[in-house]
Parts: C-alpha cells; structure tokens; sequence
C-alpha cells in the first residue's frame, strides 16, 4: 500500500489530469472510480431505472443521495481489486453525510499512507469561486453539489496531504505530489 496514490476531491479539481500525469512519471496504473463506478454498483442491485426517478422527481440532489450505498460499495471494491495504482476518485465518492457510510470508507482508507486531497485554494471562497469557473457547463445545482464537496468535511478528514493546484501547471502539481510521497515513505520502483 505504499506504492499507491488515491486522489480525491471536489469536482473539477484535476484528479484525473494529475492521476494521468503520474501515471506518465511512475508507470503506475491509473484507476478511476468514475470509469470503473458501474460495475460495483451493479454488484449490490443498482436500478438505473430507481437513479432516473430519483433525478426527475428530486434532482441531482436526489440521485446523489441514491447513489450514496453504492459508491461507498465501490469505493471499498475498488481499494479490494487493485493493488500498486494511482486511484482517481470522483468528487462524490469520498464525501459522506451518513457516518455509517463515511466510516467505512475511512476503514477503507486507513491503511493508505498517500491518500491526496487536490483543491484550488486553502481558502475555501476562493476554492468554490475557482470550481464554478472550471465547470461553467454545470447547472445551478450541480455546483451547489460541487459547493458541498468542497465544505464537507469527508475529504478533508481522508486527506493525509492536501496539494492546492491555483496558479501551478498540472505538471508542477504531480512533481508537488511525487516530491510529498517520497518523502513520505512512497516505496515504488519503476525498474
């Protein structure tokens, strides 16, 4: 668990764009919850057809609130299946209002010394500001969402680094974060 990296963040935070780019530097995998996401849920009985009644009656408020069970299902699945990767989390999947859920997703956790928390600012005005202008295509609503990730305490508490990336290329961002994991402890060898 040493060679694994988990990024986690709010929407638009550069996870995947970092996760990529320490792919290139380490030749890790990269696994991305958002891609893989759909098999774990069908595991546990996921109905698409529940997920679009949830979003047409209450909104994507509603859905997130569905997909809350399964997403700490996958999360859990995912850590379980793959070992020696850079994990992509998407913005919804670390953040838990239900401390049930939320405790096993930190159990989950744990054992994970390089687990990255990617935010544009540490102030958290700034952060949403910044979020809002990266995802201009997103509704009212979904940047309320957005909002929430970035105030809820879930990815702040999984956090063992936080890595803000305003005003930093993505490049310099994954140096930032390789320059972290070595020193703390990261023990992959490429070769």
């Amino acid at each position: 668990m040493n060679s694994d990296i988990l990024l986690i963040g709010p929407i638009g935070s550069g996870k995947t764009t970092i996760a990529e780019l320490l792919h290139i530097r380490t030749m890790l995998p990269h696994r991305s919850m958002d891609l893989l996401r759909w098999k774990y849920f069908d595991e546990i009985g996921y109905d698409r057809e529940t997920a679009r009644q949830k979003f047409v009656t209450e909104g994507f408020w509603g859905l997130y609130r569905y997909w809350k069970p399964f997403e700490a299902y996958a999360v859990q699945r995912m850590l379980a299946d793959f070992s020696e990767c850079i994990f992509d989390f998407g913005g919804s999947q670390t953040v838990y209002e239900d401390d049930v859920l939320f405790e096993q997703v930190r159990k989950a956790f744990e054992p994970y010394p390089h687990v990255i928390l990617l935010m544009p600012s540490p102030d958290i005005e700034e952060s949403i500001h910044i979020l809002h202008a990266r995802n201009k295509y997103a509704s009212e609503e979904q940047w309320a969402v957005n909002e929430h990730f970035v105030r809820h305490h879930s990815n702040y508490d999984l956090a063992k680094h936080i890595a803000y990336t305003q005003g930093n290329p993505p490049e310099q961002t994954a140096d930032e974060i390789l320059q972290w994991v070595r020193a703390n402890g990261w023990t992959y060898q490429r070769w």
